[in-house]
This record gives C-alpha cells, sequence and structure tokens, in this order.
C-alpha cells in the first residue's frame, strides 16, 4: 500500500497475462541497461528474420529495464522489474512521445517461501505479467531464457482459485461507488457454448462476506466455501439453476478481474499489492 501511485498506474486498467518464472540465473539489478542493449540487438536480430515486426511500418523499437522498489513486499522479495518496448514511427514528429508497445513486469510480492533458500546466484521473480502482442512475448520471454537459464510458463487459473479471489475482494471497502461484483460460469457439455453470468450488488456481497469472515485479514477454505454456497442457492432459488454443476471462468469486482486463461485486469491501487501477492502465491506453487 506504500507504493507511489504515479510509478505502479501503469499496471492498472491493463488486460496482463499471467506466466510463472523460475529462478533467473546470475541476474544482476546493477546491469538493467546493458540488458537493455542486449534485448535490443536480439530483437533486431529477430526482426532481420521477419519476427515480432508490424506489417508494413518502419519502427525503430527501443528496450528500457528499469526497477520498480515500490512493488516489493517483504525484505526478502527482489524488487519488480519492468520491461517496455516503444517505438517512434519515422512519420512521428520529433517531440512527440514514443509509442508503448508491449510491457513486461517481473514481480514478487511475499515471496518468502521460495526466496529463502535461494542459492546466492538466482534471483526469485516468480510472477511475469505481458501486456501487449503475444509476438513480442515471445521474443522478450526467448532472449531471457537464453540469457538467464530461465523457463516461463503461462499461469491458468483454476475454478477453486478464482472463488477465493471474488471473495478476498469483495470483502475490501472501497470508497467511490463500485461496480457490481460478477462472476461468469461455462456451462459443459453443450453444442454450443453457454455462459451464464451472475452479478451482485457490491455492498451486498460484502455485507454476506461481513457475516461469514469469523477474523478480520483473516480468511480460511471453510469461509470461501460457505460463501460461494451462499451465492449458488441464492441464484438456484429464483432461477432453479445449480451453479455448482457449472464451472467458474471469470470473476470481476472493483478490485480486479480475472478469467481461468490467466488475464488479469487491476482497477484499484489501494490493493495491487495484496493482488500481485496472491497472484506471487499462484506462480509459485506452479513452480514447485
Amino acid at each position: 500500500e506504500s507504493a507511489d501511485p504515479q510509478r505502479t498506474a501503469l499496471l492498472l486498467r491493463k488486460a496482463w497475462t499471467l506466466y510463472s518464472v523460475t529462478p533467473l540465473y546470475r541476474f544482476h539489478r546493477s546491469r538493467l541497461r546493458e540488458y537493455a542493449r542486449l534485448l535490443s540487438a536480439f530483437i533486431a536480430a529477430e526482426r532481420q528474420k521477419g519476427l515480432a515486426v508490424e506489417v508494413g511500418v518502419e519502427l525503430d523499437i527501443k528496450v528500457a529495464l528499469s526497477s520498480l522498489p515500490e512493488l516489493q513486499g517483504s525484505q526478502q522479495d527482489q524488487p519488480a522489474v519492468l520491461v517496455q518496448l516503444s517505438s517512434r514511427s519515422q512519420a512521428s514528429p520529433k517531440n512527440s512521445e514514443d509509442k508503448i508497445l508491449w510491457s513486461g513486469c517481473f514481480c514478487c510480492m511475499y515471496g518468502d517461501d521460495l526466496s529463502e533458500n535461494m542459492p546466492e546466484d538466482f534471483t526469485c521473480l516468480p510472477l511475469f505479467l505481458a501486456n501487449g502482442a503475444e509476438s513480442y512475448m515471445s521474443v522478450v520471454g526467448n532472449w531471457f531464457q537464453k540469457t538467464f537459464d530461465c523457463s516461463f510458463r503461462r499461469l491458468a487459473i483454476s475454478p477453486f482459485n478464482l472463488s477465493w479471489m471474488v471473495a478476498m475482494w469483495a470483502g475490501y471497502k472501497v470508497d467511490k461507488a463500485a461496480s457490481a461484483v460478477e462472476l461468469v460460469f461455462s456451462v459443459p457439455r453443450l453444442p454450443q457454448p453457454l455462459d451464464i453470468s451472475y452479478a451482485i450488488h457490491p455492498e451486498d456481497a460484502k455485507a454476506l462476506w461481513d457475516t461469514i469472515q469469523k477474523t478480520p485479514g483473516e480468511i480460511t477454505q471453510e469461509e470461501v466455501d460457505v460463501f460461494m454456497d451462499c451465492l449458488y442457492s441464492h441464484f438456484h432459488r429464483h432461477f432453479k439453476i445449480r451453479l455448482s454443476a457449472t464451472k467458474l471462468v471469470k470473476v470481476s469486482t472493483a478490485i480486479a478481474s480475472a478469467h481461468c486463461d490467466g488475464i488479469v485486469k487491476m482497477l484499484h491501487s489501494q490493493y495491487l499489492s495484496r493482488v500481485l501477492m496472491l497472484l506471487t502465491e499462484l506462480a509459485i506453487s506452479q513452480i514447485q
């Protein structure tokens, strides 16, 4: 919550694709400028092969790597590292700002379980968020894997974890008028895809959670189960549909939204670190 709002605002209201990353070998924060030059040269070489290029557009792609110490949970965490690819078309005015083509962010928010036993030459940044064209992600991920002997893997979010997210986020207090809490369910074994959207007024969702949660600040599996069961029984009472027979695929709240494909949008700066903490936990569980 102590993060600088201006520095972390670039993470808000964008659709981020999640990856888990194994520890980086011999990654040195003091060499970020050098890494940016090397990655830029690598992208230029890949473009010569016809990769990661926007057809018909001549672009001068710039690479920037920067540290985000604002995104650091405990003292053991490594500060986040932001990777940005930007461009300026030859037709653009000289004083115009560069256009951000793609962004990526390595992050570790309260990843003590993984950091504690990490050998000295390894840097633990298990969560990676990407925003932009998949072709750029492929090239950037390829360079990091070759340079630091690490591995990127898409991070899906299970219905189990989605239910935890909606319970936690629905219980957070938001000052301004909040959007509805929405759950989207996919109905299995139908010839045509069918989704069911279930929207709840944010104050009703928070009131329900407050009656269930025994200890503020602590959440148990039993409490999450009771929360979801209450929502299911309410829906069944009105529509005679058993949501327990469907698959939860997306949740949206005023805090954040998350899709089972591993796409997350963070919406509230005050709770950014808590969302990233949960995502870091998911990334670590995939690595371990």
